[in-house]
C-alpha cells in the first residue's frame, strides 16, 4: 500500500513537472498596439510602436507589427504606455499622526493593516516599485508577491538604524538607555551604540529580509530629540554599516541633510543619499565619482511645509523646520547646475488618504521645479538603477530591469492618456497639499496598470 501511494505521489509530481514545462513553452502574451511609447530614459517617445508581453516580461518592442496571433491584444489608442513608475522612499508601516503615537499607542495589528492600505494606494497611482526607507521588514512583500494582497514591487530596509537621541530613536522621553520600546520590538527601528550593534541589528534586518539597510546620519524636524543639524553615527558605525551590505552583495542609504554627513556618508561608500538638502556641486562631483544616488522629497522646499500637522502643532519641530527650510535654498539651483542621478521621493507619514494627496503633489513640485522629461525620469529609470543596487542574491526581483519599456525588462506598464511630456497632469499629479479634497483611488487619466504582466486596471473598454 505504501509502496503504491509513493508511485501515485511520484506520477502526480512527475506529470506536474511534464505540465510546469508545457506551460514554460507557452507563457501568455498580452500585445499592446497603437501606442506611443516613454522608454524611461530618451526623451523623444517611440510613436506608432507594439509592445509585447510574455508571462511577466517584455518581449518585443517595435514600430513594425508584431506577429503573435494567440496574445490578447490591448489596442492603447495612441496613448502613452510608459514604465511603471517607482517611489524611492516611502514609510508603508508609518501610520502616524506622530511618533510618540506610534511607539505608546500602536500594535502590530495597526501597523500591518495601515501597510496593505498603502500597498494597494500606491499600485493604484501608478507605482510598480516601492523602497521603503524604513519601518519593513519582509512580510509585508511576501504577502504581496504571493498574491494575497495587492501593492508594488517592495524594496524594505528593516529598522531604521541609528544612534541614541537620533533619528532613528522613537522611544519616549524618560525611557532608559537599553529599555525595550514598540518599536525595537517590531524591528521597526533600532538604537545603535556602537560597531558592534550596527553589526548585529544590520545583519538582522537582512535576516529579516530587507533588501538594503537605512542609516539615520542626520537629524530630522518631526523626531523629538535631534536637531536637523545633527552628525549621527562615526565614521567607524557608517562603515560597518557598509560592510554589513556589502556582505550581503547589497548597499546603505542614508538619512542625511548637511554636507558634511553627505560627504562622510559618501566616503564610507554609501549609495543613496535620503534628502540631502545640502547638496551641491562639490556633493555631485563626488557622487559621480562614488557611483552614488540621491533622493529627495521636493515638498520640502515648499512653504506648506510648515502646515504639517506634526510641524506646526509642536513648538520645537516648527523652530526646527523654519531654520532647516531656510538652510535649504541652493538644493534646486545647484541641482539644474550640476545634475546627479536623483530619484522620486514621497516621505509621507500618516493616513492612506493623506499620503495620497501628497505624492499627487510631490509629482507636481517636481514637474514644477524640473520639467516633465526630467521628472519621468525620475520616477522610472533612476528608481530601476536604485533597485539594481541590490545585487544578484539580495534583489528579491532580480531576472530583468525595472523602470524601463525594453526587451527583457519586467513587465511594469502604465497606459496614460495623452503625452506627460507635455502635459505632466496626465501622470495624476495635484496642485495642491494640505487644502486639497481627497483624491481618488486612481488617475483617470492612468488607464491601464500592469505590474509584473499582471493587469490591475483597465478602464479602456
Amino acid at each position: 500500500m505504501t509502496k503504491n501511494l509513493l508511485r501515485g505521489a511520484i506520477a502526480v509530481v512527475t506529470g506536474f513537472f511534464a505540465t510546469s514545462a508545457v506551460a514554460q513553452d507557452a507563457l501568455p502574451q498580452i500585445l499592446f498596439t497603437n501606442v506611443h511609447v516613454f522608454d524611461g530614459v530618451n526623451e523623444a517617445r517611440l510613436e506608432n510602436a507594439s509592445v509585447l508581453v510574455e508571462g511577466n516580461m517584455i518581449k518585443t518592442v517595435s514600430t513594425d507589427a508584431i506577429d503573435a496571433p494567440d496574445a490578447e491584444v490591448i489596442d492603447g489608442g495612441g496613448r502613452t504606455l510608459t514604465p511603471g513608475f517607482i517611489e524611492n522612499h516611502a514609510h508603508l508601516m508609518l501610520m502616524g499622526p506622530s511618533i510618540s503615537s506610534m511607539e505608546t499607542n500602536s500594535t502590530w495589528e495597526d501597523f500591518a493593516i495601515h501597510g496593505t492600505k498603502m500597498a494597494e494606494m500606491y499600485l493604484m497611482q501608478g507605482f510598480t516599485t516601492v523602497r521603503d526607507a524604513g519601518g519593513a521588514n519582509a512580510g509585508l512583500r511576501r504577502w504581496i508577491d504571493s498574491g494575497q494582497i495587492i501593492g508594488p514591487r517592495f524594496y524594505n530596509s528593516g529598522a531604521f538604524i541609528g544612534t541614541r537621541g537620533g533619528h532613528a530613536d522613537f522611544a519616549s522621553f524618560t525611557s532608559p538607555p537599553g529599555a525595550q520600546t514598540n518599536m525595537g520590538l517590531l524591528n521597526m527601528a533600532q538604537q545603535v551604540n556602537g560597531v558592534d550593534d550596527v553589526y548585529k541589528y544590520g545583519r538582522n534586518n537582512l535576516r529579516m529580509g530587507a533588501t538594503q539597510l537605512k542609516f539615520m546620519q542626520s537629524g530630522g524636524v518631526v523626531s523629538a530629540f535631534d536637531p536637523w543639524q545633527l552628525l549621527a553615527g562615526s565614521k567607524e558605525e557608517i562603515e560597518a554599516a557598509v560592510q554589513v551590505a556589502n556582505e550581503y552583495g547589497t548597499y546603505v542609504m542614508a538619512h542625511s541633510y548637511r554636507k558634511e554627513a553627505i560627504i562622510n556618508a559618501l566616503n564610507a561608500g554609501v549609495k543613496t543619499i535620503e534628502h540631502g538638502f545640502h547638496f551641491d556641486c562639490e556633493i555631485s562631483a563626488l557622487m559621480k565619482e562614488k557611483g552614488a544616488y540621491i533622493t529627495t522629497n521636493i515638498t520640502a522646499f515648499d512653504p506648506g511645509l510648515l502646515d504639517v500637522p506634526a510641524v506646526k502643532n509642536q513648538p520645537s519641530s516648527l523652530a526646527k523646520a523654519k531654520s532647516a527650510s531656510a538652510s535649504f535654498a541652493n538644493y534646486i539651483p545647484s541641482m539644474k547646475e550640476c545634475p546627479a542621478p536623483r530619484g522620486f521621493q514621497t516621505d509621507c507619514v500618516g493616513s492612506v488618504a493623506a499620503c495620497n494627496i501628497q505624492i499627487a503633489y510631490e509629482k507636481h513640485l517636481n514637474n514644477e521645479f524640473f520639467g516633465a522629461y526630467q521628472s519621468l525620469v525620475t520616477l522610472t529609470s533612476v528608481g530601476g538603477e536604485i533597485a539594481a543596487l541590490t545585487g544578484d542574491f539580495t534583489n528579491p526581483y532580480p531576472n530583468g530591469k525595472l523602470g524601463v519599456i525594453e526587451e527583457g525588462a519586467y513587465a511594469d506598464i502604465l497606459l496614460i492618456d495623452g503625452n506627460p511630456l507635455e502635459d505632466f497632469s496626465v501622470v495624476g499629479t495635484g496642485d495642491e497639499w494640505f487644502t486639497a479634497d481627497p483624491r481618488p483611488d486612481s488617475p483617470e487619466t492612468i488607464r491601464l496598470i500592469m505590474k509584473d504582466g499582471v493587469v490591475y486596471k483597465n478602464t479602456l473598454n
